[in-house]
């Protein structure tokens, strides 16, 4: 078996599944907060555009780098919502889904021992591909009191002879955070003098709730060392669709095409042409803004909430973007997966303990704001009143 495997933390959303699973066949009502699947249907333009795709025969391989209508639709995304400009010829890979996107970036850049920096809290899935190409992570820690982001003196501790590249994922899953244009710089400035790649996961660059985040790309010189990662997944409710993309320096996208050609062959051609569609309608662009408009909707209403019953045992911080609020309940004194369990049993809110994003997340829990209106609202209450009854 390969032991590898073994160092690889499974991710708490799914092992909560099969305990929600069991509780709803019980009868008891489950308040889902615990998965980052936004709860909208894909726009109904982009599923008549695949079945019309399919009706036109793209039922067949696509070329392994991406159909190039997709390619210069990710180009054309990345010009018009962050101000960056890639060659959909030689800087843009598809793949299948954010995560498949990381995984060839970082096939592109590591061999075996090298080590990435990687912030705690993060996404479980960030240090566990690392291991599994038999890489190194090194948490970097990003604690609350400095708003969930690395000092940059902490970069500079963690950094090694060893050290191949850094992993940055703003806003971020779980916090929210994400720092400002003066921080990215001197993240590259730091990276340009260690001779670092940045790796930078933008899945939920779309949705914010304060001024528009920064990308990674955007400091001057930092695009000739950035991969960025992304997907269709949370801007357009597309995560079952399984369409992602990396954009970078093109030796880079070449190497990242050989990782991607011998694990996926190509993705499919009439997601392909639907995601194309997605990015660059209007009519979709504008249900995108009203999807990130019921987040924010859903974000004010637990603030109020939280506002009208202060607790000692819970501080509630507002998350400038994602799907999430991270909740500090360290006042409580419980490790988190205990917490996360005795809610779902006592108070039926499902909820992710915050030690599955890291050792700075313990005592945490992260809450999602992908569930209807009235189940963030019950459950969040919910969850006030088991605390009250402690």
């Amino acid at each position: 078996m390969n032991q590898h495997l073994e160092h690889l933390r499974l991710s708490a959303t799914v092992a909560l599944h099969d305990q929600i699973v069991a509780a709803r066949a019980a009868g008891r009502p489950i308040y889902p907060l615990h998965v980052g699947d936004p709860d909208f249907p894909t726009p109904p333009p982009v599923i008549q555009m695949a079945e019309r795709a399919l009706h036109d025969g793209l039922t067949h391989y696509a070329p392994s780098q991406g159909l190039p209508e997709l390619r210069q639709a990710i180009a054309h995304a990345l010009h018009r919502d962050r101000g960056l400009d890639y060659d959909p010829e030689q800087e843009i890979l598809v793949t299948h889904g954010g995560i498949h996107a990381y995984y060839v970036a970082m096939q592109a850049l590591l061999n075996p021992d090298d080590e990435v920096l990687i912030p705690d809290p993060s996404w479980a899935t960030h240090a566990n591909l690392v291991i599994l190409l038999r890489g190194r992570p090194i948490r970097v820690p990003a604690p609350a009191e400095n708003d969930f982001l690395p000092a940059l003196s902490a970069w500079e501790q963690a950094i090694t002879p060893r050290t191949r590249a850094l992993v940055i994922n703003y806003p971020s899953n779980p916090t929210g955070a994400y720092p400002s244009l003066a921080y990215l710089q001197r993240l590259h400035e730091f990276a340009a003098a260690h001779r670092l790649w940045m790796v930078s996961d933008e899945v939920y660059h779309n949705l914010y709730y304060d001024e528009p985040p920064a990308s990674a790309a955007a400091p001057a010189g930092a695009k000739e060392r950035t991969l960025l990662v992304n997907s269709l997944s949370k801007t357009y409710a597309m995560t079952g669709w399984r369409v992602g993309y990396l954009a970078g320096p093109a030796p880079i996208i070449q190497a990242a095409l050989k990782a991607g050609q011998n694990s996926i062959t190509c993705l499919a051609p009439f997601i392909q042409r639907a995601a194309a569609f997605a990015l660059t309608d209007p009519h979709v662009q504008q249900t995108a803004a009203e999807m990130r408009a019921a987040y924010a909707r859903r974000r004010a209403r637990v603030l109020a909430i939280a506002a009208e019953r202060p607790s000692s045992a819970i501080a509630v911080r507002p998350p400038r973007g994602a799907l999430y609020f991270f909740l500090d309940l360290r006042a409580v004194g419980l490790p988190s997966h205990e917490l996360a369990a005795r809610l779902l049993q006592e108070a039926n809110v499902a909820l992710v303990p915050g030690a599955a994003f890291g050792e700075q997340g313990e005592g945490f829990l992260r809450m999602s704001l992908a569930a209807a209106d009235s189940e963030v609202e019950a459950g969040f209450r919910a969850l006030l009143d088991w605390l009250d009854r402690q």
